[in-house]
Protein backbone atom coordinates (compact mmCIF):
# COMPACT_ATOMS: atom_id res chain seq x y z
CA UNK A 1 0.00 0.00 0.00
CA UNK A 2 2.65 2.53 0.81
CA UNK A 3 4.64 1.42 -2.34
CA UNK A 4 1.38 2.86 -4.03
CA UNK A 5 1.03 6.34 -2.19
CA UNK A 6 4.73 6.90 -3.06
CA UNK A 7 4.29 6.06 -6.47
CA UNK A 8 0.91 8.58 -6.47
CA UNK A 9 3.13 11.45 -5.09
CA UNK A 10 5.59 11.00 -7.68
CA UNK A 11 3.42 11.18 -10.46
CA UNK A 12 1.42 14.21 -8.71
CA UNK A 13 4.71 16.03 -8.07
CA UNK A 14 6.50 15.31 -11.09
CA UNK A 15 3.04 16.85 -12.96
CA UNK A 16 2.85 19.50 -11.13
CA UNK A 17 7.00 20.48 -11.88
CA UNK A 18 6.37 19.74 -15.38
CA UNK A 19 2.84 22.19 -15.37
CA UNK A 20 4.87 24.91 -13.52
CA UNK A 21 8.20 24.82 -15.88
CA UNK A 22 5.72 24.53 -19.04
CA UNK A 23 3.34 27.65 -18.03
CA UNK A 24 5.83 29.58 -17.97
CA UNK A 25 5.90 29.25 -21.97
CA UNK A 26 2.24 28.68 -22.52
CA UNK A 27 -0.44 26.34 -21.87
CA UNK A 28 -0.08 23.90 -24.49
CA UNK A 29 3.30 23.53 -23.39
CA UNK A 30 2.07 23.51 -20.07
CA UNK A 31 -0.06 20.01 -20.88
CA UNK A 32 2.73 18.33 -22.57
CA UNK A 33 5.52 19.16 -20.00
CA UNK A 34 3.33 17.97 -17.53
CA UNK A 35 2.29 14.86 -19.36
CA UNK A 36 6.81 14.13 -19.80
CA UNK A 37 6.50 15.44 -15.90
CA UNK A 38 4.28 13.10 -14.36
CA UNK A 39 5.82 9.92 -17.02
CA UNK A 40 9.08 10.89 -15.23
CA UNK A 41 7.79 10.60 -11.79
CA UNK A 42 5.88 7.20 -12.35
CA UNK A 43 9.56 6.40 -13.29
CA UNK A 44 11.79 7.15 -10.91
CA UNK A 45 9.19 6.73 -7.86
CA UNK A 46 8.75 3.09 -9.12
CA UNK A 47 12.55 3.02 -9.25
CA UNK A 48 12.63 4.07 -5.96
CA UNK A 49 10.22 1.75 -4.33
CA UNK A 50 11.93 -1.12 -6.43
CA UNK A 51 15.59 0.00 -4.94
CA UNK A 52 14.72 0.76 -1.51
CA UNK A 53 11.58 -0.52 -0.35
CA UNK A 54 11.23 -4.12 0.97
CA UNK A 55 8.08 -5.27 -0.17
Amino acid sequence: MISKIIVLMGIMSGSSLGWWLGGKIGIMTAVFASAIGAAAGLYFSRQFVKNYLDF
